[in-house]
């Protein structure tokens, strides 16, 4: 008896062993796998069945929440986004059939109600099955000021970025096209499937933010980082004259470069800045040279993803580098920003917002704070610098360049502030057509105020897609809309 007994307790156990190792298996080690396949949409599901928490502008504007559908609905819960498509690439969206994006994606976990704090604080109600643990999102935004973005862009395609020079922070980020993302998270699978399958197949990609997920050949804004650089290395200063000339021969080629519409221009550096003449700044690139230009560009974060709390985000680019020295014309258009040069619009708010900021780039951000669900504090942001490319002396040079330009240059026209804030900027067109094609250009403006205090940076970008934003400049067609959103910026301060 003992002898079968001892069989049975073996036998026991090793079934024991085999059903623990099992389980390990499926619900340790293959998890994530698990959790992450198309057929598995228990996890989803229970998510859809449970509260899930709103996502709030800076003055408790709400720009996504959830509400409870009616008995017999497919889910206890739906997500809405009542402005619509005004904050739709920064909320982004949460379905149960195509997954999810921006902030329902990046903070899922305290919208939830899952990130380790919110469970641990739920621990005494943990036999409660109606204890709703979800938790809110604080941004940056102000809707007041992400509204007059939207409405001076109008319908034209582009990108309005204003962020905080000292912080990082982000109060306005809008792009055209975008989308309403109450069409995407619609209960009916099959109307759902439509709307993402129409906005994927719209021109100027609507589902993705060209603020932050898409880069554009910058034009004369990039100046400013060639400037930057120039006074940094020491090949030019303030007392540096340029050749008054509309065409210029750069080494290894016969083909002349030419200033915009081919004018003649050149004198001091503050001269040829204000003007924003190009074969100034080709010289410039040539007397920098491969091995300094390179390295100085990446030092403004060029070459990496931009460091946004948003999935996704687009790098920048000076174009290939592999045996730049031996196609020196190259170096040279690219110094002022043409060629292969692209920038994300953000990044170049970002460059705008490191010189006002002393010659520190701040690393942006959205998401002021988190909280659970009784309104306490979960984690907040705390502002970092992401790079220092630029001393404070040389951002302070710039910055006097970029007045200049506001007062008597190529945003003089329509950069003006109301009440007399003072403001500095520069403006870009970047000629897209081959010679021969017809012309089609981006039009860009940069700019921060107050000059002397700075307070607010703003980079607007019009793409060429039509023949009225490739006929204008930088200056006559960004810059309105830089003023409006800096006017009301300051209009709407403690409001």
């Amino acid at each position: 008896m003992n002898r079968q007994i001892r069989q049975l307790a073996v036998g026991l156990m090793v079934c024991y062993v085999a059903l623990f190792v099992t389980l390990n298996y499926w619900q340790v080690g293959r998890k994530e796998e698990l959790d992450a396949s198309f057929d598995n949409t228990r996890a989803i599901r229970r998510e859809f069945e449970r509260p899930r928490g709103p996502i709030i502008a800076s003055d408790g504007t709400v720009m996504a929440s959830s509400v409870a559908m009616a008995p017999g609905s497919t889910f206890t819960y739906q997500r809405q986004y009542p402005a619509g498509d005004l904050y739709a690439h920064i909320t982004g969206y949460y379905t149960f059939g195509f997954g999810s994006t921006g902030l329902e994606r990046t903070q899922n976990d305290v919208l939830a109600g899952t990130t380790p704090e919110q469970v641990l604080r739920a621990i005494p109600g943990i036999l409660d099955d109606d204890a709703d643990n979800s938790g809110t999102v604080v941004t940056t935004l102000r809707p007041d000021l992400q509204q007059v973005a939207k409405d001076a862009l109008g319908g034209r395609e582009g990108s309005v970025v204003v962020l905080e020079p000292a912080t990082g922070a982000v109060k306005a980020m809008w792009s055209f096209p975008s989308y309403d993302p109450n069409q995407v998270v619609d209960p009916d699978f099959d109307r759902a499937g439509d709307v993402i399958a129409f906005l994927q197949a719209s021109p100027g990609d609507p589902l993705l933010a060209n603020t932050y997920q898409q880069r554009y050949m910058p034009g004369s804004t990039f100046k400013v980082l060639t400037a930057s650089t120039a006074l940094q290395t020491g090949v030019a200063n303030l007392a540096t004259v340029f050749p008054e000339e509309s065409a210029w021969v750069p080494p290894q080629t016969d083909d002349p470069i030419e200033n915009f519409q081919g004018t003649t221009c050149g004198g001091d550096l503050t001269e040829v800045f204000t003007r924003s003449c190009n074969i100034a700044f080709a010289r410039m690139a040539i007397d920098i040279g491969v091995e300094r230009m390179v390295p100085a560009v990446a030092d403004w974060g060029v070459g990496e993803p931009v460091p946004i709390d948003l999935p996704r985000p687009a790098a920048s680019t000076f174009g290939s580098t592999a045996e730049l020295d031996q196609n020196l014309p190259l170096l040279a258009i690219r110094g002022f920003g043409q060629n292969e040069v692209q920038m994300v619009p953000l990044h170049m708010a970002m460059v705008a917002a490191t010189v006002a900021n002393g010659g520190a780039m701040m690393q942006p951000y959205v998401v002021q704070e988190t909280r659970d669900h009784e309104g306490r504090v979960l984690e907040t942001t705390t502002p970092a610098v992401w790079k220092t490319p630029i001393t404070p002396e040389t951002a302070a040079i710039v910055r006097d360049l970029m007045v200049s330009v506001a007062e008597r240059g190529t945003a003089s026209c329509c950069i003006a502030l109301a009440g007399g804030i003072p403001v500095a900027a520069k403006t870009g067109t970047a000629q897209l057509n081959n010679p021969g094609e017809e012309e089609r250009s981006n039009a860009w403006i940069v700019a921060f105020a107050p000059a002397d205090a700075p307070r607010y940076a703003v980079a607007v970008m019009l793409k060429g897609t039509n023949a009225e934003i490739s006929a204008g400049t930088g200056g006559r067609l960004a810059g309105p809309i830089a003023k409006t959103v800096l006017d009301a910026a300051f209009a709407g301060e403690g409001g």
